[in-house]
């Protein structure tokens, strides 16, 4: 869908689209043909401007019957205009109209190009495998008009369009099936990063193995797809920026459970547990995008799960890339086991002050938060601060729970340094205490346990049913509000 600014209405637009302030809503002047009909007709389907109403019916406009879309927001609510947008595209995304006309003049600049870059994400679908879908169920809006908005919503639309690139490529990884999305393909997927000016290497197995990542390397070794490590770097500051802030995905293509293995039913979801690796991979291409100045690295440790005769047994002891030895007492909370070798890697090659991890955990964090918020975990005060505000800003809601010593005492091992895995209490809490283990003095570490968030059963309000996407914006507001002021 292409995204243009325009003073006024084009001619033969199939959709004419307002969002309505509940403030404005009695005096909202409606630039149609009849706009007392369009109030009228309104009120008849009970539209009182609150937050989250919209409704759609047809009109005669220009001498053209149209369909006319009211879509309303909370008043000073910013992550509201995203919805909003995305809303407005839901509602007419398969009705056979081409063409929408967003009336803007009573939007800000910002809110106008987020109502925009709501409807360009919600228009995104993977429907290349459906062979015989109607053509009443195809999409097809390929172009939406921002209506007289303010002269500076065109010129921040460029970012927003990157950051809904960034998008549009984490919900590809997640949504592809696990024989087309491996680790190798996941890495082929990532190499246009490079047109952009991000810099990419990759870690094969043999290389991992003579670096020590036993942990990593003990998830993989019941596949046949071999491992890999992705690393991507984005330095738009020039080398003023010394210190890169890094991003670690976990990047389990597709988990069974391994020899601890999952139950049958809903094991074809474990498609989308490397939607932390996709986060980062659509941030750094967010951030590449709008040449962000700022220097960030994003690393995606990347492995399949399986149980094959060569798989890791619970029980076996592995020692991991910082010389620590962990106790695999269950092959199904292998993602730690990834990232604690990811996080050694970053810390040791990059020296970061803020390191972030991603990653689709853990269970527990589902039944703690449900799919409102993702988990939050930090041993720094101010970047869990600094990540919550960008949560709040970009809609993609963080919860931070705690860390203690107290926890430590459930992932000791009596006969390695660490277990993988505590009691069923604090589940996800004692997930994080495990990585904390691999994190160096002095370095602010956040952990972004993201299981509730990756994928949506149901369609969401800038998301269809399947990969949300979640975390490209918040990352890249992180490095916005932080690093770019």
């Amino acid at each position: 869908m292409q995204v243009s600014f325009a003073a006024v209405r084009p001619e033969n637009t199939d959709v004419i689209g307002f969002v309505i302030q509940k403030s404005q809503w009695e005096s909202f002047a409606f630039p149609l043909d009849n706009a007392d009909a369009a109030r009228e007709t309104a009120r008849l389907a009970r539209f009182e401007g609150n937050a989250g109403q919209s409704f759609l019916y047809f009109a005669q406009e220009g001498g053209r019957t149209v369909r006319i879309a009211l879509v309303a927001v909370a008043d000073g609510d910013a992550a509201d205009y995203p919805r909003a947008g995305g809303d407005l595209l839901a509602k007419v995304q398969t009705c056979g109209a081409k063409t929408i006309a967003l009336h803007a003049a009573n939007l800000d600049a910002k809110a106008a190009a987020e109502v925009a870059y709501g409807a360009l994400l919600r228009n995104w679908r993977i429907d290349k495998y459906r062979t015989k879908l109607p053509e009443t169920s195809k999409p097809t809006i390929t172009g939406l008009t921002v209506v007289g908005a303010p002269a500076e919503a065109e010129a921040l639309w460029p970012s927003y369009a990157a950051i809904a690139e960034g998008v549009a490529l984490t919900k590809e990884l997640v949504s592809e099936p696990a024989n087309i999305i491996y680790p190798e393909s996941f890495v082929e997927r990532c190499q246009h990063l490079q047109a952009l000016g991000v810099e990419i290497d990759v870690l094969d197995d043999k290389e991992m193995a003579k670096l020590g990542m036993g942990a990593l390397l003990g998830v993989a070794q019941g596949s046949v797809r071999p491992a890999r490590l992705l690393v991507m770097k984005w330095d738009g500051t020039g080398g003023k920026q010394e210190k890169p802030v890094v991003f670690v995905g976990k990047g389990v293509t597709f988990d069974t459970g391994g020899i601890s293995i999952k139950p049958a039913a809903g094991m074809e979801d474990m498609k989308w547990d490397m939607g932390g690796a996709g986060a980062v991979a659509g941030a750094m291409k967010a951030l590449a995008g709008r040449k962000a100045k700022a220097h960030v690295v994003g690393i995606c440790g990347l492995v399949e799960n399986m149980p094959d005769g060569n798989a890791q047994r619970p029980g076996d002891v592995v020692t991991s890339m910082s010389g620590q030895t962990i106790e695999v007492i269950n092959t199904d909370a292998e993602g730690r086991l990834v990232l604690c070798d990811a996080l050694h890697y970053a810390q040791e090659n990059f020296k970061p002050d803020t390191i972030i991890d991603l990653a689709t955990l853990t269970g527990a964090i589902i039944i703690s938060l449900g799919k409102e918020h993702a988990g939050l975990f930090s041993n720094s005060d101010e970047l869990s601060d600094q990540l919550l505000a960008a949560g709040k800003a970009s809609g993609d809601k963080l919860w931070r729970f705690p860390l203690s010593p107290a926890y430590d005492k459930l992932i000791d091992s009596p006969i390695a340094d660490i277990k993988n895995v505590g009691p069923r209490d604090a589940g996800s809490i004692t997930a994080a205490q495990f990585l904390q283990r691999f994190i160096q003095d002095g370095v602010k570490w956040a952990h972004l346990d993201i299981a509730g968030m990756a994928w949506g059963d149901k369609d969401g309000p800038t998301w269809a049913k399947g990969a949300t996407g979640y975390g490209v914006k918040l990352l890249d507001c992180f490095i916005a509000d932080n690093y770019e002021g």
